[in-house]
């Protein structure tokens, strides 16, 4: 529709009218809260996140790398890259805060990451399978999907029965669900076998995701099911081992795998980015987590959750996600904040600022409406209209 005469002068004077506004709101705000806030940039940096490779390749505007690359930028000192992987730490997380400003970020309590991520961990409850156990339950249930089903009964084989251990077949199911035509199942299951073998806790942590699923999904009633068919598992377990490579140097493999994963899955995870023990993703379909997020123990998130950053700079820029936290679907985390422990977020939100502990936030952006007895664990009741959906509307 095209604009009526003055209507493009009007528009202007409206942002700009916005814009006087928001500087008078962010200059009320200052005594209120001090920026910019550097303490979780801190906490992920002790956390482990590869920076300094990061934010060294980074090439200036005008610059090319290989045979093209500037002969000053090849000669620049080391003290210089130093200095820019200092300023990319500083400077991300001040300017997200500074952007945001006003009365949003001053009311949002401050959350420590650390905090976030030091309860509600994962903790094996009384009378659980040990891995041994799990593992002759599944071919138990196995066998029974074969004799319900035979057209079903050579795929159980394949996958399930005919293997010695859950890694084994674990490690069959992934690469065959994740080869192509240059990305050979024989190549990708020799690939997770030595994944397994050198890191036993990623096994550990597949028979806690498999326990977290059989626990909050009403739809599951067997330990087969979510390893032979929920994406959302099976995606957490490639990203689990892509993360492994990461973290040994193997970069372009892992990088490789998390394409596949995108493909296959529709779930995109940086291979960088950390997931805690006991993570449901339930449908999975379209999630997204980017290279500095962290997940932590015991999360529940559903389809459409978006861990986002906060630009390009190349400090810490993704959500920190305390243990116990329930994401509903279509939640966008944005940003370096962190969402407190045993939080629930509605379907829907936009989160831009830190969130505390044990409380029920909604809409865009994201308030607190209600907080929570410090025994509640939203995670394990996976209830995601109680508490907030009768009496708020996004």
């Amino acid at each position: 529709m095209a604009l009526q005469p003055g209507a493009a002068v009007r528009a202007g004077a409206r942002g700009s009218a916005v814009g006087r506004r928001g500087a008078a709101a962010a200059a009320a705000a200052g005594g209120r809260r001090q920026l910019p806030r550097s303490a979780p940039v801190t906490s992920a940096i002790a956390a482990g996140h590869d920076l300094s490779s990061a934010a060294a390749s980074r090439q200036p505007a005008g610059s090319s790398n290989g045979n093209g690359s500037s002969p000053a930028r090849r000669a620049a000192p080391e003290r210089v890259q130093r200095s820019a992987v200092r300023l990319a730490l500083q400077v991300n997380e001040e300017m997200w805060h500074q952007r945001l400003g006003g009365e949003l970020l001053a009311a949002a309590p401050r959350v420590e990451a650390a905090d976030a991520l030091a309860h509600c961990k994962w903790e094996a409850a009384d009378g659980t399978l040990t891995q041994q156990q799990l593992w002759e339950r599944i071919r138990d249930e196995a066998r029974e999907v074969a004799a319900e089903e035979p057209v079903l009964a050579s795929f159980a084989h394949m996958t399930v029965i005919m293997h010695s251990s859950l890694q084994r077949s674990l490690a069959f199911i992934l690469a065959n669900k994740l080869q192509s035509s240059t990305l050979l199942g024989t190549q990708l299951t020799r690939l997770f076998v030595e994944a397994y073998e050198d890191d036993p806790s990623l096994v550990e942590a597949a028979v806690a995701d498999l326990q977290a699923v059989l626990e909050r999904d009403p739809a599951c009633d067997t330990y087969v099911k979510p390893l032979l068919f929920f994406k959302g598992f099976q995606a957490i377990q490639a990203h689990r081992v892509g993360h492994w490579m990461w973290m040994r140097g193997r970069k372009a493999l892992a990088v490789a795998l998390q394409s596949r994963m995108s493909e296959v899955f529709g779930v995109d995870i940086h291979p960088a980015a950390r997931i805690g023990w006991g993570v449901m993703m339930d449908h999975a379909t379209g999630i997204v987590i980017g290279e500095t997020a962290i997940v932590g123990d015991n999360v529940s998130m559903l389809h459409h959750v978006t861990l986002g950053g906060s630009g390009t700079g190349k400090g810490v820029r993704h959500p920190v996600v305390g243990n116990g936290v329930l994401l509903g679907a279509g939640v966008s985390v944005l940003g370096p904040v962190v969402i407190g422990h045993c939080s629930k977020i509605g379907a829907g939100s936009v989160v831009a600022t830190d969130l505390p502990p044990h409380v029920v936030a909604v809409g865009v952006p994201a308030k607190v409406i209600k907080r929570l007895d410090e025994f509640d664990e939203p995670v394990k009741q996976m209830d995601q209209v109680s508490g907030f959906i009768l009496d708020f509307m996004i």
